[in-house]
Order: structure tokens, then sequence, then C-alpha cells
């Protein structure tokens, strides 16, 4: 249920009608935007008379929520979120440009790798510590290790670090020491996992799962939300189809539908969908045409000996050009690189 105030309501009218309303045993979300002040319900409001809310002097309509997720909705959270990591901003009118390599392999490659996407005009290094793979005879990543090589690099250069989690038992060290948690496919519905992280108060960065639809990414989202942690970051990877010509088929009209839907920042991860190194630039360039807030690419040094996805990285003087090209683009849609 959404309660939506009068734009003169006094700050001490919103609260008391906020502890009216929790009075009746739901959680209010207060949203005070440049245009509408909004009061958002969450919990059981069957039994709330929305005629005894109405009759609020400084109400001025109550509105139902069809859709099953509550604070991802963007009824209850009109405008878009802009997602702050020390600094770098994810949502808004700047593009937000994630860049790394698939696995963290030594301190050489990483420190390298990381001193190049930022002198190309990156903001945040991305890296895989922990990797689920679907062989186990596959690198499954340097883990503790890796995670600590992340962290020499992020000193060196002073990008803000994304990795993955896998376990529920490791958000208390990642909430100490990653900027932005990665949340990856196969774990989207890893409930457990996903309601740790809502006590967590790093941002997360959560990917669609391989075969989920669009609402049930945004209720995986709504699982961290509900524990108290806001700040998530929905991410398109590709979602299996019957094609096998890519690794996965690059799903870009859920951009408009999550901008409809949703006030979480969504961002595209190319390298991922296609699978392929040369599909990299020209989906890059079709997210940044239907709104995409960022983009979440691999790039390596040297990907015919990496340890992890070579096929689908590109190198960072391929970046680097990417980069150029995609800046007109944005323009055209009244963002910035």
């Amino acid at each position: 249920m959404i309660v939506i105030l009068k734009q003169n309501t006094s700050e001490n009218e919103i609260n008391n009608l906020t502890n009216s309303l929790e009075a009746k045993g739901v959680e209010v979300s207060k949203v005070k935007g440049k245009d509408l002040i909004i009061l958002g319900l969450v919990g059981d409001t069957s039994k709330i008379d929305h005629s005894q809310i109405e009759a609020n002097r400084n109400v001025e309509r109550v509105m139902h929520v069809q859709e099953p997720f509550k604070k991802a909705n963007k009824m209850f959270h009109p405008e878009p979120s802009i997602i702050d990591v020390n600094g770098q901003k994810i949502g808004g009118n700047k593009i937000a440009l994630i860049a790394g390599p698939c696995s963290v392999e030594n301190e050489k490659q990483i420190i390298g790798i990381a001193e190049s996407v930022k002198g190309l005009g990156a903001g945040f290094l991305r890296g895989g510590a922990f990797k689920p793979r679907t062989s186990p005879y596959s690198f499954q990543g340097l883990a503790y290790e890796g995670l600590e090589l992340l962290k020499i690099a992020r000193e060196k250069t002073g990008l803000p670090i994304v990795t993955e989690i896998m376990s529920p038992y490791d958000v208390e060290k990642f909430n100490e020491e990653v900027d932005i948690i990665q949340v990856g496919a196969r774990n989207m519905q890893n409930f457990d996992l996903l309601k740790e992280l809502g006590k967590a108060n790093r941002p997360i960065l959560l990917k669609r799962g391989l075969s989920s639809n669009i609402e049930e990414l945004l209720m995986s989202a709504e699982y961290i939300m509900a524990g108290g942690n806001e700040n998530v970051i929905l991410c398109e990877r590709g979602i299996r189809t019957f094609e096998t010509f890519t690794r996965n088929t690059l799903d870009l009209s859920i951009v408009p539908a999550i901008k409809k839907l949703s006030h979480l920042p969504i961002i595209i991860d190319p390298s991922h969908a296609a699978g392929k190194w040369w599909m990299v630039e020209p989906l890059s360039k079709a997210a940044i045409a239907v709104g995409a807030d960022g983009l979440i690419i691999e790039v390596h040094n040297d990907p015919a000996n990496a340890l992890c996805d070579g096929q689908q990285s590109i190198k960072p003087d391929v970046y680097g050009k990417l980069l150029e090209e995609l800046r007109p683009i944005a323009k055209a849609v009244g963002r910035e690189l």
C-alpha cells in the first residue's frame, strides 16, 4: 500500500501519521522526493482501512501495490536510486564503468590490469576471488588470497573493488573488505545468502539468474532490501534460451522494464552474455543506447592464457577504444561516460 501525502505536509505531521500506521503492525518507508511525499507500507495491510487514512487532511490518495516486491517498487520510491560507492556513483546521469579480469591470478596481473583500466576511464575494478564453476575440475579462484590481492590493487589504484561472494559465512568479511559485493547468477535465489546480505552495509550487485524472470530478480532484491540493506544494483548478464551460438542470450528489454517497475539501477554484463570477446563491443553500445546505468566488462592483459573465461575477455587497448566509441552514444541519450 502507498500513501501519497500533500507536498506541504510538515515533518511533524508525517511522523504522526507514520507512528499511527506502524501501530497497526506494518513497516513504513518514507520517501521525500522533489514532487511527492510517499509513505510505503510493507507487511499485512489487509486489516488497514484505506478510507481512514484518506480521512487525514494531509493525504492526497492511497494506492494498492499489486506487485509482490515492495521496497524495490518504483511506486515506493519514484526517484531513481543512486548508489554511492566511495564517491563513485551508480545510477543517475553518469554511466558506471566496472572492468577487470574474470579471475584474480596473481599480484602482477591484477595490479597491471587495475592500472590499465583506471587509466582508460573505468571507475571500479572487478575480479573474481571465489569462482562458482560448472565443472569441479575448472579453476575455482584463489579464494581469500585473491581477496587480499584485490585489496592490494585497490590500494595501488584507488579503484573500489567488486567481487563475488558465495557463502553466507563470508558476509562479515566481505562487508569489511569489499566495496561492492557481487551475487552471481547461480546464487540469485540463495535466500540464506540474500538474508545475510540484508544485514550488510555494502552495496550489493545482484546478477540475474540463468533462467530467472524479471519478477524473480526483483524479489531477490527484495530479500536484501527487506533485511535493511537498500543499496542494491541489478545486473543483466544474459539468460539461458534455446540458442547455442552464444553463451547466453542478452535480454536488453530488461532495462526499460526495470526502469518502469523499479527505482534500482541496472547495469549490463556483455561479456558473460555473449561469451565471445568480439561481441562485447556491439552489445555494450546497445546497452548504453537502451538506457543501462553501467557496464561490467571482463578485461584481461593476456586472454589466450587466462585461467578463466579468456574467450570473452578483451584486452586493455580494445577496452580503451570501446570507451571512446561509447561516449557519443552516451551523449546522444543524455548520459555521460
